[in-house]
């Protein structure tokens, strides 16, 4: 695998991190300061979602670089 083009990737992927990341602070800082639990709920769910599109992404990032045919997400 090049690693100019799996560092692209990475990069490419960073602002979906960054999301998945404050979602998750969000989540937390609701916990913190008593949110109704529907809140906290809904805002776990936003965040578990983020981090599980990042992950999709890294996984299918790096089997496309390594030249894996991936079927459509949907």
């Amino acid at each position: 695998m090049d690693k100019r083009k799996f560092g692209d990737l990475v990069q490419a992927g960073e602002p979906l991190m960054q999301q998945a990341t404050d979602a998750m602070r969000r989540y937390h800082e609701a916990q913190d300061y008593g949110a109704p639990p529907a809140e906290v709920e809904r805002l776990r769910l936003i965040a578990e979602s983020l981090f599980q599109a990042v992950s999709d992404y890294q996984m299918r990032s790096v089997a496309t670089a390594r030249g894996k045919k991936l079927p459509p997400l949907h």
